[in-house]
């Protein structure tokens, strides 16, 4: 089983770097973007780039910060579960 994890996580970390130019917008998005950039301002388009990356990172973040509180609270009941077993007996 870990070398099917190992080799899934592989894959996926290759399609995540893999892919070069994704264009991930709707065609409203995309439009008022083009013609924002075509006319020669190109702050919407770092803003919306911005907010695409907010969007996507927030998740991650969030999961990631659940399983340090959830790792870092199961060490401490691992650890008052061992000092308890070794005071009764």
């Amino acid at each position: 089983m870990s070398k099917l994890w190992r080799k899934s996580v592989w894959v996926g970390l290759f399609l995540m770097v893999s892919g070069t130019q994704l264009l991930a917008q709707c065609a409203m998005c995309r439009g008022s973007v083009e013609s924002t950039v075509s006319a020669g301002d190109t702050s919407m388009a770092a803003n919306l780039n911005l907010g695409i990356l907010y969007l996507f990172f927030t998740p991650y973040v969030l999961v990631a910060a659940i399983a340090i509180i959830w790792y870092k609270t199961s060490r401490k009941n691992v650890r008052k579960a061992k000092g308890a077993g070794s005071i009764a007996g």
